[in-house]
């Protein structure tokens, strides 16, 4: 259960308190979740359909040979943009909380009213996105790029059949989990916080650095949540992403509420 970690009160962002959380936290997170997204889907589907889409049109630019060891990067990336493509759901849950009326014509809302905080936030996760694919290619061209596979069986077959392509594997997702780990450290808070308040992206990122650091084993155990579902929800050619993203963003949410003091 929620315990504060931080009792002292502070009129800046930067100093807002901190409460501890553990997993009966985490769990009930994804229960709202869940329950806003049967509770909003008819008026939010459609939102939820883009993530897949972008997924799909990645794949698809990557059927240049060219460009093929960048498909999973590109893929797996995306995830790096989910907490500002969910800003959107954090706003509708945030007016379903409130009893409010919350329906697709509100996801925007965000960037009409607290547009500044969003905006540095993006840029951020844009920066990280660019930054996963640099080290992505540069894992590639000192190992498997040596072999130049020519399409997508020979690259398949050098993957899974050579010391490079294990190689290339083991430090992908390493260079994954580490981004990963500093995307979840720096939105996991910020991300709905400049939804919730006109506030700046610095102090917002300041916020969810302390709540990590306060929570570092729960928030771990979340972020291996986030990657179990976005890998499910993957599976089926991106499709079950319309289901999973709403979900995570509507939790995320409610994960925000317990880990701040509002």
């Amino acid at each position: 259960m929620t315990t504060l970690a931080q009792s002292t009160p502070a009129p800046d962002a930067a100093e807002t308190r901190i409460h501890q959380i553990d997993g009966d936290d985490l769990r009930w997170a994804l229960r709202e979740g869940w329950n806003d997204f049967r509770s909003m889907r008819g008026d939010i589907l459609f939102a939820a359909l883009l993530y897949p889409l972008i997924g799909l049109i990645a794949a698809a630019i990557t059927f240049d040979s060219r460009l093929l060891p960048l498909f999973f990067p590109l893929v797996a990336g995306l995830s790096i943009l989910g907490p500002i493509v969910s800003s959107g759901f954090y706003e509708l849950a945030r007016r379903r909380e409130e009893g409010r009326e919350a329906n697709w014509t509100h996801f925007l809302d965000p960037l009409r009213e607290r547009r500044r905080g969003i905006v540095e936030l993006t840029i951020w996760l844009v920066m990280l996105f660019l930054i996963w694919l640099g080290v992505a290619w540069l894992v590639y061209d000192l190992t498997l790029g040596a072999l130049a596979p020519a399409d997508i069986g020979s690259f398949l077959t050098a993957l899974f059949t050579t010391r490079e392509g294990w190689t290339m594997i083991v430090l992908g997702n390493v260079a994954g989990a580490v981004l990963a780990a500093v995307t979840i450290a720096t939105t996991l808070v910020a991300a709905p916080m400049v939804v919730d308040k006109a506030v700046e992206a610095d102090s917002a990122i300041a916020v969810s650095l302390r709540a990590t650091r306060a929570n570092a084993g729960t928030i771990t155990r979340w972020g291996l949540i986030v990657v179990a579902l976005l890998v499910i929800g993957a599976i089926p050619v991106f499709i079950g992403l319309a289901v999973v993203l709403p979900v995570l963003g509507y939790a995320t949410w409610h994960l925000y509420t317990r880990l701040v003091e509002r």
